[in-house]
């Protein structure tokens, strides 16, 4: 867990905190890691090598996109576009001898002002996993601004998803551009904008979704001024649906977390939270990401050393600064449900490589993005309202409050 990375969507690189079973050492002083791995691994960084850069902003159309290993094999690559809300997968192969990835040269070139995704899982020489996600935005033209938005078009999600665009560029007109999106549901509820800054805009009902609810979102924001001499380009309407209704609480002093689903308790699963040292946030979280195996690396977050983990199974962001809820396999089994080691995430118990009959993996196959994760009787502060989609935590008034036309 980051201290307190500010909000937005820009900290997606940021990932976090792995558990404290790392930061313990063995009778010869070398980590579990250590003692399983033979030889120096790379880094992720340079074990898979990813063209652009990590967070490069003003990608030029006409620039490389390539994925490298020296070594070893490349095991998955997924890039992906996010234009206009619209998530498309980019066409490409991985070469012959497993060494590198490119795109399909009948793609053509990079769409502008979107945004891309990447991520990579590769096998190095001593058949060491290692996993990288990275993402890059292309060049906006000149006198125009986007609005990246989630969730994607044409998905299901959980009960406490929140529409949030984040602009490309910070937005003076801020009543002009709330006006010409519009938030409708049905069956129909009052949904309503609040701005973090200039440059992100968050709508949300007063309670959570009514599951099976379809939300619409028009964005009439082509030609409107954001800023001087700035104007919008996106003329569209996207949809969503609410799934079933998940809302899982974490008590951090209890060690446990139970699952509620339509009102039921399916599981109730022993977790470790975070240690005295790097306790977990209070509130209500809201699942924006998953992996099925990511790599948790403590100096993206503000750590130093304590950890560097290439294969971290059944990944669940819950905060932009780090936070995630995820599998474990390197505690003791006796730590769940017992004691709080970890460096401010939630962890359940799971096997390398993710297990399917895990608590961890249990969990991770029956969530949703936009599902909401609550953390109670931690002794740290209530997560922001702007970091991931903390919104929950700001009464009804407030959020109204930071409208710029209610």
């Amino acid at each position: 867990m980051t201290r307190r990375a500010g909000a937005g969507w820009a900290a997606l690189a940021a990932w976090t905190c792995v558990l404290g079973g790392l930061a313990g050492c063995t009778g010869d002083g070398r980590s579990p890691v250590e003692i399983q791995l033979p030889g120096k691994p790379r880094s992720p960084e340079e074990a898979i090598r990813i063209t652009p850069e990590d967070n490069a902003k003003g990608v030029s159309a006409d620039g490389p996109l390539t994925v490298r290993v020296p070594e070893g094999r490349l095991e998955r690559v997924v890039v992906t576009k996010v234009e206009d809300a619209q998530e498309e997968r980019v066409p490409g192969s991985i070469a012959p001898d497993g060494l590198s990835w490119s795109p399909d040269p009948r793609a053509g070139k990079l769409a502008l002002a979107a945004k891309y995704t990447v991520d990579a899982v590769a096998r190095d020489g001593h058949d060491r996993r290692q996993a990288r996600h990275t993402t890059f935005t292309t060049y906006v033209p000149g006198e125009r601004f986007i609005g990246y938005f989630k969730p994607e078009n044409r998905s299901t999600v959980g009960v406490g998803m929140i529409v949030s665009f984040n602009f490309s560029r910070p937005i003076e007109n801020r009543a002009e551009v709330e006006r010409a999106i519009t938030v409708t549901a049905d069956p129909a509820v009052e949904v309503v904008g609040h701005w973090f800054g200039r440059d992100r805009l968050d709508f949300r009902p007063q309670h959570y979704w009514k599951p099976g609810t379809e939300v619409s979102v028009r964005m009439r924001l082509r030609d409107v001024q954001g800023a001087p001499g700035a104007y919008g380009v996106q003329d569209k309407t996207v949809t969503f649906t609410v799934g079933r209704s998940q809302v899982s609480t974490v008590d951090a002093a209890a060690h446990t977390m139970v699952v509620r689903r339509e009102g039921q308790v399916p599981s109730t699963v022993p977790i470790t939270a975070g240690s005295p040292e790097n306790t977990t946030y209070n509130g209500k979280m809201v699942v924006t990401e998953m992996y099925d195996v990511t790599r948790m690396n403590g100096q993206t977050v503000g750590f130093g050393g304590e950890y560097d983990i290439p294969d971290v199974p059944h990944a669940l962001r819950l905060t932009t600064s780090g936070t995630f809820l995820h599998g474990n396999y390197w505690a003791s089994p006796d730590t769940f449900g017992a004691t709080n080691v970890s460096h401010g995430c939630i962890g359940l118990r799971d096997d390398k490589g993710g297990g399917s009959d895990t608590p961890a993996g249990w969990f991770f196959d029956r969530t949703l993005i936009g599902d909401v994760v609550e953390v109670v009787n931690s002794t740290d502060k209530t997560v922001a309202p702007n970091n991931g989609l903390g919104g929950w935590n700001m009464s009804w008034a407030d959020w109204v409050a930071g409208s710029a036309i209610a």
